[in-house]
C-alpha cells in the first residue's frame, strides 16, 4: 500500500469516532431495546487509531453503537468489560483444514474469528462440479467462525488436465478460466497458487497472466505461495508474482526468506514491495511469527522428483543426481538438524535422529520416504528476518495453520503476537497489532463489513486482557490451546462466554459475490 494512501487512511480513522451516530438518535431508532452492550472496555476498534474507553451497542448481527451508553436508559444483556480490550476478532488470511469435518477451535482459541480456506493452490471448492453446490452444501454445516474460500490454482489444473503432467493446451487453459470464473463468480474470493508445488510449477508465464487477468475481471486477488522462498531465488519469485500484478491485487502468503540471513535481508525485500506499490502494483503480503515452516517433505526435492512417478523414474534414471541435491539442499536448509517430522512413524524425530537410530545416510531416509511421505516442520528462517517482517506496518499476521497440523502456529499465532511481540518485547504496539490481524486483513481479502469496530460493522469482537494472552503450542506439544481470550462474539453471538464455548453455530459461509451484493 502506498505510504500516502496510509497516511490518508490513518488521519480518517483517526475522525471516525465523531460519526457514528449520537446516542440518543440510536437509542430512538431501536427504541432502547439491544441484544448486547460492551462496558466499561478499552476500545482498539482495529484501523490503527488511538484505544480509547468506550461502550459498543450490538443488535442482531452488527454493531450499531460506539461511544459513551447511559446504561440506565437501555435493555441489553451486558458485557462489562472494566480493565480489559474490545477489539474486533482476528481475521487469518492463510489458514487451513477441512470444512467438511473441522470445527476450527482452534483459531476461535486464539481469537481468530474468520479464516480464509482454499490455500496454496489447493481449494476444495473444485471438488463440486457446481461451486455453488459447495457452498450451498456448507449452509447446512454449523460453525463457530466465519469461512471464506479462495479457489486454488493445482486444482483447477489438475481438474482439466485429468491428471496429466505437461503444459496446457489452449483448450484447457479456456477450460480453466472458465470453471474459476464460476468459482468467483459463485463466492470464492480470489485464486491461490501454490508454485513451489505440484502441479503449480507447471505453470507458465502466459498461463499465471491468464489467470491474473481474468482475477482481476472478478475484482479479486491472487494469493501466491511463491515459486521459491529459498534465498538465492526469492528475488526472481517476487518479480514473478508482481508481474502478475500488472494485471490484478497480488499477495505474498507466508512472507519468509529460507536460509537467509542477515535482517538487511528483509529490508531488501520489504523496499521492492514497496517500490511495486509505488509504481501501482497493489501487492500485500502476510507472515507468522515462527521461524519454522511447516509443509511436505517434497519441498526439499527437485521439481523433476516431486510427484510419485516422476520420482520413481528419477531412482532408476537420475539416482546419482537426485542423491546429490538432496544433501545439498538439507545442507542449505541447516542440516538434518533442521527438518523435524510431523508425521508417523517418525513423529517427533528430526531427520538426523531418524538417521542416526537407523545407522544410515539422512539421503538414504529421504529416498526412502519420498516425495510425499511426510510433512513435517523446517527451522530455515532468521529470526531477525522473521521479525523485521512482522513489525512492518504494511504486513498482516496469518497462521498457516489448520486444526490437525504439527506446528505451533496452528494453535498459537496471533496470541504469540499479543504475548511476545506487544506485551513481551514492545516491538509492536496494541493499536498496530490489532490492525495487522483485523482491518488490514479485512481490506486486502475484501471481506467487507469487518475487521472495524465501527456502526453497521458486523459484530466479531474480542474482550480480553492483554496481560493474560498466552499462547501455550510448542513444537512438542504443538495442540495446546491459547489461553485469555475470554469473550468471544461471533456475528452478535457470543461464541465463547468467560472462556467457555456457549455456542456451535454463530459462524458464517462468506461469498464475495454475497458480500458485494450487500
Amino acid at each position: 500500500m502506498h505510504k500516502w494512501l496510509m497516511l490518508v487512511l490513518f488521519l480518517c480513522s483517526q475522525c471516525q469516532w465523531e460519526h457514528t451516530g449520537s446516542f440518543e438518535a440510536v437509542c430512538a431508532k431501536f427504541e432502547g431495546k439491544f441484544d448486547y452492550a460492551i462496558i466499561e472496555g478499552k476500545v482498539i476498534d482495529g484501523t490503527g487509531s488511538p484505544a480509547r474507553v468506550a461502550d459498543i451497542l450490538v443488535q442482531g448481527d452488527s454493531i450499531v453503537y460506539v461511544g459513551p451508553v447511559d446504561t440506565s436508559r437501555i435493555q441489553a444483556k451486558m458485557i462489562y468489560a472494566t480493565g480489559q480490550l474490545i477489539t474486533p476478532g482476528f481475521i487469518d488470511v492463510h489458514a487451513h483444514g477441512d470444512p467438511f469435518e473441522d470445527d476450527f477451535s482452534n483459531f476461535l482459541s486464539m481469537g481468530v474469528t474468520t479464516i480464509v480456506l482454499g490455500q496454496d493452490g489447493r481449494s476444495p471448492v473444485s471438488a463440486f462440479e457446481d461451486p455453488n453446490s459447495f457452498f450451498d452444501s456448507l449452509q447446512q454445516k454449523s460453525f463457530m467462525i466465519n469461512l471464506a474460500f479462495l479457489s486454488g490454482h493445482g486444482d483447477l489444473r489438475q481438474k482439466v488436465q485429468k491428471g496429466k503432467q505437461s503444459e496446457l493446451s489452449m483448450e484447457e487453459l479456456s477450460e480453466m478460466l472458465r470453471i474459476l470464473r464460476t468459482e468467483m463468480i459463485a463466492g470464492t474470493f480470489g485464486l491461490s497458487t501454490g508454485l513451489e508445488y505440484f502441479p503449480g510449477f507447471l505453470a507458465d508465464r502466459q498461463e499465471l497472466d491468464s489467470m491474473a487477468l481474468t482475477v482481476s475481471h472478478e475484482q479479486g486477488l491472487i494469493m501466491s505461495h511463491l515459486r521459491s522462498e529459498d534465498d538465492d531465488k526469492m528475488n526472481a519469485s517476487i518479480n514473478e508474482l508482481l508481474a502478475q500484478g500488472q494485471h490484478c491485487q497480488v499477495h505474498v502468503s507466508h512472507l519468509k526468506v529460507v536460509y537467509g540471513q542477515q535482517e538487511s535481508r528483509a529490508e531488501e525485500i520489504l523496499d521492492r514491495l514497496e517500490k511495486a506499490a509505488e509504481s501501482g502494483i497493489e501487492v500485500s503480503a502476510d507472515v507468522y511469527p515462527y521461524a519454522a515452516s511447516y509443509t511436505g517433505i517434497g519441498i526439499v526435492f527437485p521439481e523433476w522428483a516431486k510427484t510419485r512417478s516422476d520420482f520413481e523414474n528419477a531412482i532408476q534414471t537420475r539416482q546419482q543426481e537426485l542423491r546429490e541435491f538432496l544433501y545439498q539442499k538439507i545442507m542449505d536448509r541447516n542440516g538434518p538438524e533442521a527438518t523435524l517430522f510431523a508425521t508417523r512413524p517418525f513423529t517427533g524425530k528430526t531427520l538426523a535422529e531418524v538417521a542416526n537410530e537407523s545407522g544410515q545416510d539422512f539421503v538414504d531416509i529421504l529416498l526412502k520416504i519420498g516425495p510425499t511421505g511426510a510433512s513435517g516442520a523446517y527451522f530455515v528462517m532468521n529470526e531477525s528476518i522473521q521479525e523485521r517482517f512482522i513489525v512492518d506496518p504494511n504486513t498482516m499476521i496469518s497462521s498457516d495453520g489448520g486444526p490437525n497440523l504439527r506446528h505451533p502456529r496452528s494453535y498459537g499465532a496471533f496470541a504469540k503476537i499479543i504475548q511476545k511481540f506487544v506485551m513481551d518485547e514492545k516491538k509492536l504496539s496494541l493499536e498496530s497489532a490489532i490492525r495487522k490481524m483485523t482491518s488490514l486483513s479485512a481490506e486486502t481479502v475484501h471481506l467487507t463489513n469487518r475487521g472495524a469496530l465501527k456502526p453497521g460493522y458486523k459484530a466479531d469482537i474480542l474482550v480480553f486482557n492483554p496481560e493474560e494472552i498466552v499462547a501455550n503450542s510448542t513444537y512438542e506439544n504443538p495442540f495446546e490451546p491459547a489461553t485469555g481470550f475470554s469473550t468471544v462474539m461471533v456475528n452478535g453471538a457470543l461464541v465463547k462466554d468467560q472462556n467457555k464455548i456457549v455456542h456451535w453455530d454463530t459462524g458464517r459461509i462468506l461469498r464475495k459475490s454475497i458480500s458485494v451484493a450487500k
